[in-house]
């Protein structure tokens, strides 16, 4: 099995207002307990969920709270890429984001897919 065919790309569209970015990053834990290196390409109101601050105060219950879901998902070693457009509409730079976020364009994620990962999208 190649390293890429180990990997996977997790799409992230919601933000702290629908379950579902809980779950995604829930999943995109639990692809890295599975072994997958993950990487987590946020867009649209996405990208809100990893602003400084507003990390502290996002929970959709009863799931965990999404502060200690993204930083276990970074501590762990996944990779949180923020879309510079959605970034750039918000009026928010890289410092208006938690450690570990990295502003980049689809590229980065269409690169990963062209390789071979596998891919997730909410």
């Amino acid at each position: 099995m190649s390293d890429s065919s180990k990997e996977l790309v997790v799409l992230m569209t919601r933000g702290a207002d629908h379950e579902l970015s809980s779950v995604a990053f829930t999943i995109a834990n639990g692809g890295i307990t599975a072994g997958f290196k993950v990487y987590a390409f946020l867009t649209s109101s996405a990208v809100d969920l990893v602003r400084k601050r507003a990390v502290e105060l996002a929970q959709v219950a009863p799931l965990d709270p999404l502060k200690a879901l993204i930083e276990d998902f970074v501590h762990r070693g996944g990779t949180i890429w923020a879309c510079p457009p959605c970034v750039k509409s918000r009026g928010y730079t890289q410092e208006d984001f938690i450690e570990g976020v990295v502003i980049v364009g689809a590229s980065a994620m269409h690169e990963r897919l062209m390789a071979g990962a596998a891919s997730l999208s909410f």
